[in-house]
């Protein structure tokens, strides 16, 4: 994975803006996430509902699904300066309505399920999270603009790492201040950090950040209108291979809900609430560590075989830790798991970067959030219900555990511990399945390619774009004819 290009320069320069606005990001990520951990908590300590605690993160997967192609048609055809800026503002004007309703309605209006000013004050406050989600998809596409094209991935790393820190100081600080100051102080935080970003923003200037002429980029009369969907598919279809890795990360997603499901059961019974807190906090920062391991070393001259190697490796952690019922097997497998999650993250985004013109980038990182997205709350659905009236009574007194319990163990943890186990095999068949595919080699030519001919070069500006890649790019041209690179 080590690469010879120079590491990023944060002091001076477009990288320096990029630093100022990676800041700005992470500080209302925070916050966002902050106000949903924390409108979750309420809820659930105010009505004492499961179920209305599932229908919050119902709310924010579909609205996020629903909204990314919008979201990246937005970015496109809008200075991300001003989308940056649009967005806190939309966040701002949310959170100030909510805390209106909040503080206007008797509080024995939120002790029920079905109060409807309980629901109208959690829709207004998942609406300002979600108004948050454009600064998601311009920051990639700010990473294009301001950082040279040998450099990216570095910085995409560093991009992980602020996903990690969000995640780390938001699942400490929401708890906090529920437990001393409620939903007053969740947003009284939210709007302060949200107007000191927006000033701050003012202060940024973005070089060569201008909004694409619809005309030019070819999308037709009606491109920046709607959701633009037959457009961004036309987008993704012209890139060899493009499709078929957004797929792989639905369906990696897709696997992956079986662990937003279970992960939390199979984890406590095995270690106390506590324990178990302490621990996805301490695992949390692990993907800090990663992120600053990707700005540190990079990803080399081939990401996708990164992504997929990467791949690999959690996958078959996810196979092989429950096949022990134990607390150090699962904490070196969710270990390794969060480490190398940067590097997919940072890999997945690289390749984007480089084989999609900037001034459509946009429209296609929106669309790979609203399919990945759609695919973890599917399997959660399915699984929850399926491993609890299915696989569990199958490896209690089922015939899994007269066939296999002698040594995998019975009972509730090993129906779960089972799940994993297959969701993880059949995990690591897809990527193997992923390298012997037409599509990675299309997909690798199509990233050689556009590395050996990009315009921009690694010296000038990363935010200059020929107008010639407003059609198809000659490099992904190119490797349709052929030319597959080494796997």
């Amino acid at each position: 994975m080590a690469d010879r290009a120079p590491a990023l320069d944060l002091r001076s320069g477009p990288e320096r803006v990029f630093a100022h606005l990676l800041v700005n990001n992470l500080l209302v990520s925070v916050v966002n996430y902050t106000v949903w951990f924390a409108v979750t908590f309420w809820v659930f300590l105010e009505t004492g509902s499961v179920f209305a605690t599932g229908m919050i993160a119902g709310i924010f997967l579909v609205a996020t699904a629903g909204t990314g192609i919008w979201f990246g048609s937005l970015v496109d055809h809008h200075r991300k300066h001003a989308v940056l800026h649009a967005s806190a503002g939309a966040s701002t004007v949310l959170y100030a309505l909510a805390l209106a309703v909040y503080q206007l309605t008797p509080e024995e209006s939120f002790r029920t399920a079905a109060s409807l000013p309980l629901w109208c004050f959690v829709v207004l406050l998942m609406l300002g999270v979600i108004a948050g989600n454009p600064r998601t998809i311009a920051l990639p596409t700010l990473v294009t603009l301001l950082v040279p094209a040998d450099r990216r991935d570095r910085a995409n790393g560093l991009v992980g790492s602020a996903t990690g820190l969000s995640m780390l100081v938001t699942s400490v600080i929401s708890g906090l201040l529920i437990a001393f100051g409620g939903m007053t102080a969740v947003l009284a935080l939210a709007l302060t950090v949200l107007v000191l970003s927006v000033v701050h923003l003012t202060r940024v200037q973005v070089p060569e950040d201008a909004a694409t002429p619809l005309a030019e980029a070819g999308d037709g009369p009606a491109a920046g209108s709607g959701v633009d969907l037959r457009g961004t598919l036309r987008l993704v279809r012209g890139v060899p291979g493009l499709l078929p890795l957004i797929l792989f990360s639905c369906f990696n997603n897709f696997l992956g809900g079986a662990f937003m499901a279970l992960m939390d059961p199979y984890g406590l019974s095995l270690m106390s609430v506590q324990a178990w807190g302490l621990l996805w906090g301490g695992l949390s920062a692990l993907l800090i560590i990663g992120g600053l391991l990707v700005a540190r070393i990079g990803l080399g001259s081939r990401p996708i075989r990164v992504l997929l190697l990467v791949n690999v490796a959690m996958w078959t952690g996810t196979m092989l830790f429950p096949l022990a019922s134990s607390v150090l097997t699962l904490t070196v497998a969710m270990a390794v798991f969060m480490t190398v999650v940067p590097f997919a993250e940072a890999a997945e985004q690289t390749v984007l970067q480089r084989v999609v013109p900037y001034e459509r980038q946009g429209r296609v990182f929106g669309f790979a959030q609203s399919v990945e997205q759609a695919a973890s709350p599917l399997t959660a659905f399915l699984m929850a219900p399926l491993t609890e009236f299915l696989v569990i009574p199958f490896m209690t007194d089922g015939a899994g555990a007269r066939a296999i319990g002698g040594w995998f163990g019975t009972g509730p943890d090993r129906g779960i511990a089972l799940v994993f186990v297959v969701t993880g095999l059949i995990g690591v068949l897809a990527v193997l399945a992923a390298f012997a595919s037409p599509a990675y080699r299309r997909l690798s030519a199509a990233y050689a390619a556009a590395r050996d001919e990009d315009p921009a070069g690694a010296d000038e500006p990363a935010g200059v774009v020929d107008p010639a890649l407003t059609a198809v790019p000659a490099p992904v041209a190119a490797a349709r004819g052929g030319g597959e690179p080494p796997v």
